[in-house]
Formats: C-alpha cells, sequence, structure tokens
C-alpha cells in the first residue's frame, strides 16, 4: 500500500493487507477469539473497523498517488450488515466515488467467501484537512 501504514487499532484486530486490486488494497481479518461475538460469528465492531480501515487504506492510496497529504476527519460512517461474518477470513476494500479537496467519499463492502455475496456495506463520509 503506497503512503499507508496501519494504524496500531488495526493491527490489534490482526487486520492485515492482501494484495493491492488494480491500485485498491484489499484488507483482510482472520476469525480469532478476539473478534468474536456471539459464539462463531464476527463481533459488529471489529467488521466495522475492519471497512474503517479498508476505508482509510483506499483514501490514503489515491491521496499518494497524487501526491497529496491531508488529515482525515470522518465525518458520517454508515454500515448495514447483510449478514452474519463466520469463522472465515474476511476481505474488505474500498471504492473512492469522489476526493475532492475538502470532502472524500467512500464505499467499502466486506466478504467472506464469495465477494459478490457481501456479508456488509460501509459509506464513508470523510472531510479532508490540510496536513501540517
Amino acid at each position: 500500500m503506497t503512503g499507508y501504514e496501519l494504524p496500531p487499532y488495526a493491527l490489534g484486530l490482526g487486520i492485515e493487507l492482501d494484495h493491492d486490486e488494480d491500485g485498491v488494497p484489499v484488507l483482510f481479518m482472520d476469525f480469532s477469539e478476539r473478534v468474536m461475538g456471539r459464539p462463531g460469528f464476527l463481533h459488529g465492531g471489529a467488521l466495522s473497523g475492519l471497512m474503517e480501515m479498508a476505508g482509510f487504506a483506499a483514501l490514503r492510496t489515491e491521496l499518494a498517488r497524487r501526491g497529496e497529504d491531508a488529515v482525515l476527519k470522518p465525518v458520517n460512517v454508515q454500515v448495514e450488515f447483510m449478514r452474519g461474518g463466520t469463522e472465515l477470513r474476511t476481505f474488505a476494500a474500498g471504492q473512492i466515488t469522489r476526493a475532492g479537496r475538502r470532502v472524500a467519499l467512500i464505499n467499502v463492502s466486506a466478504w467472506q467467501d464469495d465477494r459478490a455475496k457481501p456479508i456488509a456495506l460501509a459509506q464513508m463520509k470523510i472531510l479532508l484537512s490540510p496536513a501540517g
């Protein structure tokens, strides 16, 4: 991932970079007790955290590609849980729908065994403030 390192929160959840897909980082999180909610299922907060990190990673990568830096301030993050995440590896990737000078809009999807069947979707609105 160009110009972006995962923060300690992501590392605490076990989130890692899986691969880049056409310049977009795809992150993953393995199932473990630290991300389990009810027995056998992912905790919604851990899943939301993975999606937030994937959205930030996509935006940081886009800003680095443009040679820009900014302080990212979440304005709104909306998560739609589609189905329960089970004891499988979970992936997430963000898609930038708009990255202007002051605001960025990102759609994020999370999936397990089939990307065409997301377990959760998120929309993020991020305020971009000048760095430094």
